[in-house]
């Protein structure tokens, strides 16, 4: 399934990219391919313009009586004047673009005449014929002739029709654009793809744990259930077996029956205690307020929880001792944080060496309240120590020594402790035994 899921995040990841790097790259190209025309339309009307004014001013000193002799072309030159021609080159001119343009002027026959000295560019006669015909009848205005490879601008200019023409692969540019950036594409898509194998294995590692958890989560629960339920049916199949038996003399079968009853309900309990915890923490990160609070005097809650063990520990010949900070006080659920307590020294009483010591100390750390319970005993492996707070997990027996339990007592000491902004950590070495510690914040 993980497999699956994983293959889903990485072909959903690249799918995006793909499509985003696409659009992206798509309208580069398109609004580079538009400003390609628009300079290439701007080049066509400056040489309409400057063919209109040289013509005006031409035409103004013939008004004058200073006729000039007609040049090759069909043109006045004035007084040798010509027009300057595109200037290349310099500072600040670097994006500026200079098209190649030949221009004509129609005449009312549809012949056309070459200003030879504001071209840039020819125009072979087949090609110039052809056009000449396609546009004998269009409208003034930017066009293209595809076939012919051309743009075109046909605009009527001081009482003279012109025809400036361009090559189109003056804007053709975007196809060398297209063609880098579908090769930057690929290459992004492949280095994303990397990325994405190995982000998947870190993004969906949660999801593995989680799962794995789970799995180990419900085999225990079905095992833990599974050998209470097996006496229970057992003793009931005994005592059905001898129905003319008194009760009194199948007692020790009722009484069995009824202890492993109540480890189910234990368990049961347990259980449903963290259901109700995971699904407050669900609810309180999706916005939903957390169960309210009240004021709890945490000192007298330590002060009863290590009384109701003193006679455990005197059964055991363990010195129980404590060192409570008294008037501690802070906002929280008292039955919790008594539960909370209960389950450290508990564990602890549980797990010290015989004739050892279990110590309990509460004192204030600055905006903080520190729990620290500490027992003698054999210390918990470096293997075990990380997986001290999981569900259902025991460490080995040479150190519970048998003690019962069902794994679950510090998974819910830690989610109490978080449900009230802390944490729980634990320590353990030969030297200083096991040392469990609640941090919880004060109001």
């Amino acid at each position: 399934m993980l497999k699956k899921l994983r293959i889903k995040f990485i072909a959903l990841n690249m799918a995006t990219v793909a499509v985003v790097l696409t659009v992206v790259f798509t309208t580069i190209c398109v609004v580079n391919h538009r400003q390609s025309v628009a300079t290439v339309d701007g080049a066509l009307n400056q040489a309409i313009a400057q063919a209109s004014e040289h013509q005006s001013r031409q035409m103004g000193k013939d008004a004058f009586g200073e006729g000039q002799p007609e040049s090759a072309d069909g043109q006045n030159a004035l007084d040798g004047e010509q027009p300057a021609p595109p200037t290349i080159g310099g500072r600040g001119r670097g994006d500026e673009q200079v098209i190649p343009v030949a221009l004509f002027s129609v005449s009312s026959d549809g012949a056309m005449t070459a200003f030879s000295c504001f071209n840039t560019a020819s125009i072979s006669q087949d090609v110039l014929e052809q056009a000449g015909q396609q546009l004998a009848g269009a409208d003034e205005g930017f066009g293209s002739l595809s076939d012919l490879g051309l743009f075109y601008e046909k605009r009527q200019a001081g009482g003279v029709m012109y025809l400036a023409f361009a090559d189109m692969g003056s804007a053709s540019g975007w196809r060398s654009l297209a063609a880098t950036l579908g090769v930057v594409e690929v290459a992004a898509l492949a280095v994303f793809f990397v990325i994405s194998l190995f982000f998947s294995r870190w993004a969906l590692r949660p999801v593995a744990r989680a799962w794995t958890q789970q799995r180990r989560f419900v085999a225990d629960a079905s095992h833990d259930l599974k050998t209470p339920l097996t006496v229970i049916l057992a003793n009931t199949s005994i005592a059905l077996e001898h129905p003319e038996r008194s009760v009194a003399s199948q007692s020790q079968w009722l009484e069995s029956t009824q202890h492993e009853a109540e480890a189910m309900q234990g368990l049961v309990g347990d259980l449903l205690t963290l259901a109700k915890m995971d699904e407050e923490e669900a609810a309180a990160q999706s916005g939903a307020a957390r169960p309210a609070f009240e004021e709890v005097d945490l000192s007298d809650v330590i002060e009863g929880e290590v009384l109701q063990f003193e006679s455990v520990a005197f059964e055991r010949g363990v010195r129980l001792e404590s060192q409570v900070e008294p008037g501690i006080e802070l906002r929280g659920n008292e039955q919790r944080l008594r539960r909370l307590a209960g389950t450290l020294i508990d564990n602890a009483c549980k797990y010290v060496d015989d004739g050892g010591a279990v110590d309990v100390a509460l004192s204030r750390s600055g905006k903080q309240v520190r729990l620290a319970v500490r027992n003698t005993g054999a210390p918990i492996s470096p293997e075990d120590l990380p997986h001290v707070f999981d569900r259902f997990y025991r460490a080995d027996k040479a150190r519970t020594g048998g003690a019962g339990g069902h794994g679950l007592g510090l998974a819910i000491a830690r989610a109490i402790a978080e449900e009230h902004g802390g944490n729980l950590s634990v320590a353990s070495t030969q030297a200083e035994g096991t040392v469990f510690t609640a941090t919880l914040p004060l109001k």
